[in-house]
């Protein structure tokens, strides 16, 4: 018994020691590991901070509810898109944002950001839709725009298509069926979604 407490005493003193950005990063994590497996509804302060390895009150004394966590958790967790690829031509351009989005979507962030907009309601959401647009919408749609405004350069794309009907409809689509279809967005499917869909809208005439 004396041997068991003293070889727990060195992992409860670490603990105790982390401070600052460390402990902050920890708790982050903590809440999307608790985000990504039992969900907005399930996820409690406590859950975070047993999650941390660290005392509630850890928790508290940076974020007074769990709104604050989660929105302070999805901004600095969420994969960066930051780059349009440049492969040249627009189709494997899309592919690879497309690709890019979709890992996106499906990372441990993306799914805790799913299951804050599934289960929360309409008030609370509200709470999250400047995380969502900044974090998610808004880098897409502007790559999604330097990628046609380069295919417009080459004469691949119409010259009219850089527009927000247009740039919306990749995200657009990707979100709804894999919030209401269940999509997976396989590589397969979204070859698909461009050939059948996007490829036809952006070349010039329709051809």
């Amino acid at each position: 018994m004396v041997t068991s407490g003293w070889t727990a005493a060195p992992a409860q003193t670490a603990s105790l020691r982390r401070r600052g950005a460390v402990l902050e990063r920890a708790i982050l994590d903590a809440a999307l590991e608790q985000l990504s497996t039992v969900g907005w509804n399930a996820l409690t302060m406590e859950g975070v901070a047993a999650g941390a390895q660290t005392g509630k009150a850890a928790v508290y004394r940076r974020w007074s509810s769990k709104e604050d966590l989660v929105a302070d958790a999805l901004q600095a967790g969420l994969p960066r898109l930051e780059e349009a690829p440049d492969l040249g031509n627009v189709r494997e351009d899309l592919l690879a944002l497309c690709v890019q989005a979709r890992d996106a979507m499906y990372s441990r962030p993306g799914y805790a950001l799913r299951s804050v907009i599934h289960e929360c309601d309409t008030a609370q959401a509200e709470r999250f839709h400047g995380v969502i647009f900044e974090g998610v919408v808004e880098p897409v749609i502007r790559l999604l725009g330097e990628v046609v405004n380069r295919g417009i350069g080459r004469g691949e794309v119409r010259s009219d298509a850089s527009n927000g009907y247009v740039l919306d409809a990749i995200p657009a689509m990707m979100m709804y069926r894999s919030k209401m279809c269940g999509s997976e967005w396989t590589d397969g499917d979204i070859e698909e979604m461009l050939d059948q869909l996007m490829l036809p809208l952006l070349r010039p005439g329709g051809a």
